[in-house]
């Protein structure tokens, strides 16, 4: 939000501009309001299109390949076919081969115990329990109350009976089928040897196979898939340019009208007899569309027009840059302008011209300058100096406003230099009062 508001002008950036990528960045930003909206459309349409491209470039193969892929493709889905895999297959299986494997010990432990609750042997369950009865019984006619415990122990029998019953119908419903049991071993077997290779479970062992099917109908049906493919990329890549030919169109016309901005400003910049335009190459396509731009400048009366990053010095730079933020400025309406050390490589007139311009900026907006020059510093309606002083051991900078008095003294010193003199601070006066009566007009 901060760059709405102001704009800042580092004293290196005037660098920049010997690269032909910041010179396509001016002129889009001075195009912006009108290129937005064709821009962003553009941004969208270059993604697209190189999306189709990489999709396009992986699917460019020769025949052999693409058959070698059929072929493994077919050979999975089929495995997976003839495996007839169902969902919850395998707990149910494993559930199933731990109590086969287990059959041996539960049939001899069940016939042990239907042997020892029955009434087959002298020590028998049931045959002990027969055995008590029958002694109680005998001596029951002595006393009532053997009656009752008599009563118990048939109840124990029945009970005895009635589980030994029960265990021999378990017993003999228990088999174990050997056969059976390889198969489900084979069957578990099988399973694991497919999620070792197609995934972790069979749920994704058969999400597998979907996608082999349709990467095989893809590639089964690749001529369609192919043409379906160059038909899209030809629609994006049409649409590409034509978003390309809309900026580009833009950006001319904007061009003719920011050049000559620029030539105006470079004029009150002490650039007298100065041409300037904005020569405009084709490129591959790209998200800013095919135009390469480069600022064309001719300083000298006779001098053909040439690349600025190749006759301009640092301080011709400085001024270009400082025209253009003020053709930028106008159109951007920014509030504020800071200039820090505008004042690289020039001198003498160019640095007048160079405040008088900066004056005329400071009508619409406001303008912050840091400077060393006398002729930029007197200019400004108000003077602050930045200093530093040791606090304590600890460099610290301050800032303060100066009076008119304490205005004209800092003129004189940079002025002067190390002693300053009663011409010389008559001459700072005289500079100040000069920028006043520059700036009334």
């Amino acid at each position: 939000a901060a760059a709405l508001l102001i704009d800042i002008h580092g004293q290196h950036e005037h660098q920049s501009l010997l690269h032909k990528d910041k010179h396509l960045a001016i002129l889009d930003q001075f195009a912006r309001e009108e290129m937005a909206p064709v821009k962003d459309a553009l941004k969208d349409s270059y993604r697209e299109y190189m999306i189709l491209k990489k999709e396009m470039d992986g699917a460019i193969t020769d025949e052999g390949k693409r058959l070698s892929e059929i072929s493994f493709l077919q050979y999975q889905i089929e495995e997976i076919e003839n495996a007839n895999l169902q969902d919850g297959e395998e707990e149910q299986l494993d559930k199933a081969f731990r109590k086969m494997s287990h059959a041996r010990q539960m049939m001899e432990s069940i016939a042990s115990a239907h042997g020892m609750t029955g009434y087959e042997g002298a020590s028998s369950a049931g045959d002990l329990v027969g055995r008590a009865l029958r002694e109680l019984s005998s001596v029951e006619k002595y006393d009532e109350a053997i009656g009752s415990l008599i009563s118990m122990l048939t109840d124990i029998d029945g009970l005895l009976n009635d589980f030994n019953r029960e265990l021999a119908d378990y017993e003999s419903g228990l088999t174990f089928d050997e056969s059976v049991y390889h198969e489900t071993e084979d069957r578990l077997n099988l399973i694991q040897r497919l999620k070792s290779k197609y995934g972790s479970s069979i749920s994704e062992i058969l999400a597998h196979q979907d996608q082999c099917q349709a990467e095989l109908e893809k590639l089964n049906d690749y001529e369609n898939y192919l043409s379906g493919l160059y038909r899209r990329l030809d629609e994006a890549e049409t649409e590409l340019k034509e978003l390309s030919d809309r900026i580009t169109a833009i950006r001319k016309a904007n061009a003719s009208v920011l050049q000559e901005k620029i030539k105006a400003a470079l004029v009150d910049l002490n650039f007298l007899d100065v041409q300037f335009s904005i020569d405009f190459q084709e490129t591959a396509p790209g998200p800013e569309g095919f135009d390469e731009i480069c600022f064309l400048i001719s300083m000298n009366p006779g001098q053909p027009l040439q690349p600025l990053q190749k006759v301009a010095s640092g301080g011709e730079l400085s001024r270009v840059m400082l025209a253009i933020k003020t053709v930028l400025a106008d159109k951007d309406a920014v509030g504020t302008m800071i200039f820090d050390e505008i004042d690289v490589g020039i001198s003498g007139r160019t640095a007048q011209k160079v405040s008088e311009k900066m004056a005329v900026i400071a009508r619409s907006r406001q303008v912050i300058c840091i400077t060393h020059l006398a002729q930029i510093a007197s200019m400004a309606d108000t003077h602050f100096c930045i200093e530093k002083k040791i606090v304590d051991q600890e460099a610290k900078t301050f800032i303060r406003r100066l009076s008119d008095e304490e205005s004209i003294e800092e003129l004189a010193r940079i002025l002067g230099g190390a002693e300053i003199t009663a011409t010389v601070r008559q001459s700072a006066r005289e500079m100040k009062e000069l920028a006043v009566c520059t700036k009334k007009y």
